[in-house]
């Protein structure tokens, strides 16, 4: 019985291990892509140039931001570890600050620094989160070990964000004063858990 089995395992292998090479990009599919992706940003680029003022320096920053998710994700694609695969979780939480950053130029006063402190929890928050995936991600030794790693990622991540969510809550505050301030703020500890 054991005769028959080998060749069709050995079929099988080799079937798998033909249609993943099959996957796999090639260097010229690589150039290729990266060529696509200049292309599109020079695109969305020129598109910016009808605009104005911060409208404008929101729609680079937008293609700018497009450009490096893109760059990331490709690389995530062509060379698929743990580490291409955060730096394209960080692209896009690094776009999307930096688009977040800029729109808040359009404000100003309390409004201005509010606005600047939602785009950091959002940053802070989409980072955190990132750093949750990639532990989930991580092959350990058991599983044991895994959902420990992941449970202390998790813990620290909280602590990150609720730290940064806290910063924007108290910015807000300061658009108060007295006694309505001061419930703000501590309104805002006791909900993001700070001393």
């Amino acid at each position: 019985m054991m005769t028959p089995l080998r060749p069709t395992l050995l079929a099988l292998l080799t079937v798998g291990f033909m249609s993943g090479n099959a996957l796999a990009m090639t260097k010229a599919e690589h150039q290729s892509a990266q060529d696509q992706i200049a292309t599109q940003y020079k695109s969305d680029k020129a598109q910016c140039d009808s605009l104005k003022g911060n409208a404008k320096d929101v729609c680079v920053k937008e293609a700018k931001g497009k450009e490096s998710v893109a760059k990331a994700n490709l690389e995530a694609e062509y060379k698929p570890t743990e580490s291409t695969r955060m730096k394209a979780r960080e692209a896009k939480a690094e776009a999307d600050y930096d688009v977040a950053k800029e729109k808040c130029d359009d404000q100003s006063g309390n409004a201005k620094d509010v606005c600047k402190k939602d785009a950091k929890a959002a940053y802070v928050t989409a980072k955190e989160n990132a750093k949750v995936s990639q532990a989930a991600e991580t092959p350990n030794a058991n599983s044991t070990q895994k959902s420990a790693n992941v449970a202390e990622t998790r813990k620290e991540a909280t602590e990150e964000k609720n730290e940064a969510n806290y910063d924007a809550a108290k910015e807000r505050c300061d658009a108060m004063s007295g006694a309505a301030k001061d419930k703000c703020v501590a309104d805002a500890k006791l909900k993001f858990g700070q001393k």
